[in-house]
């Protein structure tokens, strides 16, 4: 009896110091309740799911405010990602009405208030993507409980519209474009306002993503928008400045985009897209995968943010000043090219295909065209001023992984990094 007894005492103990949780809470748009995950004996994790930071989002509009909603939201379950095609391009799936995210709180033995906070933001050509709990090769790609405990930081994913519905613009007032960064803001501001009530510090939030999430960390920190809503931002492979982050031709873009649904392409456009089937409109936006080998593969990515003057108001190169008070992280991979590059010259993964100079002057060709021969003759130079008389083939299709990654991620981060550091306080 002795012995249950204490038993009994050491249960009650344990259970009264045994991790806390934060239960409902309230937001400005009302109170919202997600589940409780235990992770050990004094430590668990609270998960919001589905948590909306803006309305359903009107066609080719910025996002507005939640009108919120009565009682207590049950965030337990991810929500839609935005209306975008499939991986293989065959069809679509997700909703226009996608504005939401979801949040990591980790808790000890009493609930967690001034952590720093993580605002994560998906890539996917800005063509597709989801803050969900997306499967990679058995792996959760966006499922923020890894960071948050490890990190003991709270870890938020947010949503963006993408594709045609997200960043087709017409280069003026009547389509001005970039709705998916502007949906971004929205939840980074929404983060601002609400998460110290779920024990963040809004003074202390990083913005951080991947290729086409990075390139958004960068245009969220040149916005003037975003002034004060964030203090630190990650940029991992890609920013603002890289080749594939801006629409060369938007009227042009949006124009084709009309004439594959069945509207006019004069001042009547922006009113028949409007009103035009989503899913025919997303349908529209897809890569031209028919155009493989024609020239460099970057140029199929054409839906991207413009410069509409209000969030993006000039060149990117002539806005970081706006990012004078941000500490700022940015990173490539020594072969984020390769994806690329297998594309435009497929030789490089086939070891029965040799991999010509000839090849490579093609490359040159295409990325440089702007710059006609001299461009190519003085680039096939510099890459290959090293190579022996007769170089051997992992030599060759290496040096066309080089070239791909210094012209899309590696140059394009140098030189954003020297101008943040020229303008950083």
């Amino acid at each position: 009896m002795t012995m249950l007894r204490s038993l009994v005492a050491v249960a009650l103990c344990l259970g009264s110091t045994s991790a806390a949780t934060l239960g409902a809470v309230s937001t400005e748009g009302g109170m919202v309740e997600g589940t409780n995950h235990r992770l050990g004996l004094f430590s668990s994790i609270d998960v919001f799911k589905g948590v909306p930071f803006a309305a359903p989002p009107g066609r080719f509009e910025k996002p507005k405010p939640h009108p919120g909603w009565e009682g207590v939201l049950k965030a337990t379950k991810y929500q839609n990602r935005c209306l975008q095609v499939t991986l293989m391009q065959m069809g679509t799936h997700g909703s226009e009405n996608c504005l939401y995210l979801n949040i990591w709180v980790p808790q000890g033995r009493t609930v967690s208030t001034g952590l720093p906070v993580m605002i994560y933001i998906f890539g996917g050509a800005f063509l597709l993507g989801a803050s969900n709990d997306v499967s990679f090769m058995g792996n959760s790609l966006y499922d923020g409980e890894e960071v948050a405990k490890r990190g003991n930081v709270i870890v938020v994913t947010v949503n963006y519209r993408v594709g045609t519905l997200g960043f087709l613009s017409t280069g003026d007032a009547r389509g001005p474009g970039n709705y998916g960064l502007w949906d971004q803001h929205a939840a980074i501001a929404w983060v601002h306002r609400n998460i110290r009530a779920f024990g963040g510090d809004r003074e202390n939030i990083t913005v951080f993503g991947q290729s086409a999430g990075s390139v958004g960390v960068s245009f969220q920190m040149l916005s003037p928008y975003n002034r004060g809503l964030f203090k630190r931002a990650i940029s991992q492979c890609g920013v603002a400045l890289s080749p594939w982050a801006m629409q060369r031709d938007p009227l042009a873009l949006a124009q084709k985009v009309a004439e594959r649904v069945g509207c006019p392409t004069g001042e009547e456009m922006m009113a028949c897209l409007k009103i035009t089937d989503p899913v025919v409109l997303t349908t529209a936006g897809k890569l031209a995968l028919g155009d493989i080998g024609k020239g460099p593969v970057v140029y199929l990515l054409e839906l991207s943010p413009v410069v509409d003057g209000d969030f993006i108001p000039d060149h990117p190169s002539k806005l970081f000043h706006n990012a004078a008070d941000i500490d700022y992280i940015a990173g490539t991979n020594s072969m984020d090219g390769h994806l690329f590059a297998g594309m435009d010259i497929p030789s490089i993964n086939q070891k029965r295909n040799p991999t010509y100079p000839e090849d490579i002057k093609m490359l040159l060709a295409g990325l440089t065209k702007d710059k006609g021969e001299v461009g190519v003759n003085s680039s096939f130079s510099m890459y290959t001023q090293s190579w022996v008389p007769e170089p051997d083939q992992e030599t060759v299709k290496r040096t066309v992984v080089d070239i791909e990654t210094d012209y899309l991620f590696l140059v394009p981060t140098q030189t954003a990094l020297h101008l943040h550091s020229s303008n950083a306080k």
